[in-house]
């Protein structure tokens, strides 16, 4: 078996490429499934895919319709952009919480005599 841990950063654009092919394609196989019908499922013809998985560019489009027809689609949870807050920003709105409980001014309170 090959080694399945790689160093994304060091590997030229190719190699990322021919990988993510490897990758299609060993996919493929464990679903049992033909290129043609995988292909049929994803709305290409075969031959793209057979680039695909011989390490040839791969369109956007073409990799989404791919990990959909494969139910792989949840790798794209790394592109999730998760909303977070700098510490600065998390300190100002710390200084405006309420610290104190006041009690509130009910009309009676206002009709009291203030002793004048």
């Amino acid at each position: 078996m090959k080694n399945t841990n790689n160093n994304w950063v060091a590997m030229s654009d190719g190699a990322i490429i021919a990988a993510i092919g490897e990758f299609i394609k060993h996919k493929r196989l464990q679903e049992n499934k033909t290129q043609a019908g995988l292909a049929r499922e994803a709305g290409l013809n075969r031959w793209t895919l057979g680039q695909i998985e011989n390490g040839e560019s791969v369109t956007l489009g073409s990799m989404i319709q791919i990990l959909r027809a494969l139910n792989l689609l949840h790798l794209l949870d790394g592109f999730t952009i998760k909303e977070s807050i700098s510490p600065i920003e998390y300190a100002r709105m710390q200084e405006k919480k309420r610290k104190r409980a006041r009690k509130k001014n009910t009309e009676s309170d206002l009709n009291d005599d203030l002793g004048w």
